[in-house]
């Protein structure tokens, strides 16, 4: 909404039948809607908007890369939902989305404490390609006292993890982006890095849970695999792991 306007935002139980149109098995879900009245999406480009990499916004990591919806559509769908849209140019967009409803009662959590989160030293290099990715990641990777050195893409962070070898400063773990928007991916750039160092500790990462190298991740050389968005608790359990 260039102008400023109102985003309204609403959730409630409701039960799936075969008489929906929705593509879900029967049963009762939670439906989420999130709804604005901005310019809303043209008719040509509503089928493409859950595509990865399409984007009506100039590039960039500080603009569009086409990965935002493309992401959330991955994650809602391996937790067994569904996300819709409907929009009308000139009036508004509306998402609706559809999570599994549990029975079960939620079970009371301990209250969260500075010192749950280990405090493991270590070097780590990061790369993805978005920039909000890569600061709120690793100011996580600091927090759980991490030394983290990051990168964009394939090349730099083949580039720096040399520089660092020569350099004779120990990097204890990488994690490397799977898709790289203009750029070397994690696949590409674990083979690179192998040359370099064959006993390097490589964890791929991934919006994209079901993409064969998450799932078969040590087929493809890396020792680990995490999917996106990351919790700074399954960042310690992965990097104590390796």
């Amino acid at each position: 909404m260039p102008d400023g306007g109102t985003v309204e935002i609403s959730a409630s139980n409701v039960r799936i039948t075969g008489n929906d149109r929705v593509p879900l098995n029967e049963g009762q879900y939670v439906k989420i809607s999130v709804a604005d009245h901005g310019i809303g999406i043209s008719e040509e480009n509503l089928p493409r908007i859950f595509d990865a990499y399409f984007t009506t916004k100039d590039r960039g990591s500080q603009k569009g890369m086409g990965l935002g919806l493309a992401i959330c559509h991955s994650i809602i769908a391996k937790h067994k939902g569904h996300i819709a849209v409907e929009s009308k140019a000139g009036v508004g967009t509306a998402f609706h989305i559809y999570l599994p409803a549990s029975p079960k009662n939620i079970a009371g959590g301990k209250p969260h404490k500075e010192g749950d989160l280990s405090a493991a030293r270590g070097r780590v290099l990061f790369m993805d390609d978005d920039e909000r990715v890569r600061r709120i990641t690793g100011a996580m990777l600091q927090r759980l006292g991490y030394d983290v050195e990051f990168a964009r893409n394939g090349e730099e962070a083949i580039e720096r993890y040399r520089r660092e070898k020569e350099s004779g400063k120990r990097i204890d773990a990488v994690i490397l982006d799977l898709t790289v928007q203009g750029g070397i991916g994690g696949e590409k750039a674990l083979r690179k890095l192998r040359e370099i160092d064959p006993e390097i500790k490589v964890v791929i990462s991934s919006g994209y849970a079901d993409d064969p190298v998450m799932k078969d991740f040590r087929a493809y050389g890396f020792l680990a695999a995490i999917a996106k968005p990351y919790t700074a608790e399954a960042l310690t359990a992965l990097l104590e792991k390796l």
